[in-house]
């Protein structure tokens, strides 16, 4: 299918990060766009004074017969009424990942970031090196980039820089010249079976890379020639070994880490970041290394680090209240956890507090362990409802049973709030002047970080 011939689309689930950038790059080349959304959100209101027809509530009405091309998420369910309108429509109806790969041919390079972690901040500062070059990209991301105003932004048909997700195997439909695999752990329970379907899938992904192109990934990754078997691109590598190395690590007082860039041994560049954390200083290497396979100037890919403050929701501040700082972080795996807590620690002395709300009940029940592990590092940790999400609560697991675990590892000690006002009650109540406080989870619980701070 060529995307040339379609004139008509439409998107169920208009208002996820990824589909709201799809439905503006696709509007911005003439095409008459809509899409629906179970709620009204930020995104919807936003592509809706862009001149995006959305529909809040997912019905078969929605469907019109003039649509030629019916976009779906993978959220969306096989027994969704509007999906179900659509596949009996006539029109072509696939899903947003299939989609992704037909834009990408457009493209002379298309570039992926993936892995289980990582992915937005990684995008994000390769968008600004390939800002800082003057290749005019055009960029897709899962976060807010306020150097381009959003998620999105429309360049020229050279460069497409794509992050990319590995659920439910859609970077499968991908077509990328080059990609990132920055790690690869166990995630998306709900879907891949264990940690060896995982990374059956990245290197079944790895292998879609065409001859001409490069996979760039981190050595940290256990046996990670495993993930690069078959794999006919060049291959580069980076991490604590590997073709890039990161020399002479320090962090200041923030947290923000300063390093040498070193390319086989060699000294490439002195590299100074605006953002904290160990795992940060290893995202800026991977965007330097697949800079470098392109051409790109190291002032213009220094330039470019340097510029990056940060993307919304990847420890953002919020603010204050009663002397205590408000953090943000969509931090929903134990290994991303973990890497948040190591950055609050940085340079600081501080109580740490983590508000965490769960992400989806099998991910909990599946990295129970894992989660409770993680969170003990934090001195204090409020608990709240587990977001759903995608799923249905068949009594799997509960947010108390978190609770019980951390409290049983010792360390941290954990509270279970049932939901954001009493969360907030008992916060303000117990905060102290000069702590920490870290909102945390891919759900909505930045809103209460948000409502603290007012």
């Amino acid at each position: 299918m060529d995307i040339k011939d379609i004139n008509r689309i439409h998107f169920i689930g208009i208002g996820g990060i990824s589909m709201s950038s799809l439905a503006e790059i696709l509007a911005h080349e003439g095409k008459t766009v809509s899409g629906s959304d179970m709620k009204a959100s930020a995104l919807t209101e936003h592509l809706e004074r862009t001149g995006i027809k959305v529909y809040i509530g997912q019905k078969a009405e929605n469907i019109s017969s003039d649509m030629q091309l019916i976009v779906y998420t993978a959220a969306i369910s096989a027994d969704n009424p509007e999906l179900t309108a659509a596949k009996a429509s006539g029109a072509k109806v696939i899903d947003r990942a299939e989609l992704v790969g037909i834009i990408m041919k457009n493209y002379k390079y298309p570039i992926s970031v993936a892995g289980t972690h990582g992915k937005t901040t990684t995008s994000s500062i390769l968008t600004e090196i390939f800002l800082a070059a003057d290749t005019d990209p055009t960029v897709s991301l899962g976060g807010v980039l306020n150097t381009i105003g959003g998620n999105f932004r429309i360049g020229k048909n050279d460069y497409f820089l794509v992050e990319t997700c590995e659920y439910r195997d859609s970077f499968l439909k991908f077509a990328p010249h080059s990609a990132v695999i920055l790690n690869v752990d166990k995630d998306h329970t709900d879907y891949f079976s264990g940690i060896e379907h995982i990374r059956h899938s990245f290197n079944a992904f790895a292998k879609r890379l065409p001859k001409g192109g490069t996979l760039v990934i981190n050595t940290e990754i256990p046996n990670y020639a495993e993930i690069t078997d078959g794999v006919e691109a060049n291959i580069v590598t980076y991490g604590k070994t590997g073709d890039w190395t990161a020399e002479n690590i320090s962090f200041n007082a923030a947290g923000f880490g300063r390093y040498t860039a070193c390319y086989k041994g060699e000294k490439q560049a002195e590299i100074e970041l605006s953002i904290p954390g160990l795992h940060n200083v290893y995202n800026s290497l991977a965007a330097f290394a697949i800079a470098k396979v392109y051409g790109l100037d190291t002032a213009a890919i220094v330039r470019g680090i340097d510029n990056y403050k940060g993307v919304d929701r990847r420890f953002q501040h919020k603010g204050e209240f009663n002397g205590v700082t408000v953090v943000d972080d969509y931090a929903h795996h134990p290994t991303e956890i973990a890497a948040t807590i190591n950055s609050a620690r940085s340079g600081s002395g501080k109580t740490l507090w983590i508000v965490f709300q769960p992400h989806t009940y099998t991910r909990t029940h599946d990295l129970l362990d894992e989660f409770a592990q993680a969170l003990t590092k934090a001195d204090k940790v409020v608990i709240l409802d587990i977001y759903a999400a995608r799923e249905k609560d068949t009594g799997l697991v509960h947010s108390k049973d978190l609770v019980e675990k951390i409290n049983a590892l010792g360390g941290a000690n954990a509270v279970y709030q049932p939901d954001f006002d009493s969360a907030e009650k008992y916060l303000r109540q117990n905060c102290q002047s000069g702590d920490i406080l870290i909102t945390m989870g891919a759900g909505d619980v930045y809103k209460l970080g948000e409502s603290i701070v007012k």
